[in-house]
């Protein structure tokens, strides 16, 4: 079986943190529901198509636009961490998207939760 661009949309779309992905004009280019989620009070799936540097101020812009000179410098510059959001208990981190040929073709935010599972293990009365 060939894998498909569904099968990589279903990974996103399951993934509980938000995934945004930006091409390197930083463009938004796709973003999950947890994303879509996340930024509803700043426009949603309505971002889509507009800057990721509408969204954030200018220091913010100057490190985005500084990771992705890292990115381009070597191909094995591919994460970087950014942040660590201690109220959601999480690392930031940012990461290359590079095609077969590992040329850079944009970059998103992925988000490491701390905490625990507090779920049983295989609970399948869950949704």
């Amino acid at each position: 079986m060939a894998l498909t661009e569904d099968f990589f949309r279903s990974v996103l779309e399951q993934d509980e943190a938000a995934v945004v992905l930006c091409d390197l004009n930083h463009t938004i280019v796709y973003m999950n529901r947890a994303a879509a989620s996340r930024y509803a009070k700043s426009g949603g799936y309505d971002l889509v198509g507009k800057s990721l540097m509408g969204c954030h101020n200018d220091k913010s812009n100057e490190m985005i636009n500084r990771v992705v000179d890292w990115f381009k410098e070597s191909q094995d510059h591919n994460k970087i961490y950014t942040f660590y959001n201690e109220k959601e208990n999480k690392d930031v981190y940012m990461i290359a998207l590079r095609d077969d040929d590992k040329n850079l073709i944009g970059y998103y935010e992925r988000h490491m939760y701390r905490n625990r599972e507090s779920g049983a293990l295989y609970d399948f009365s869950q949704k």
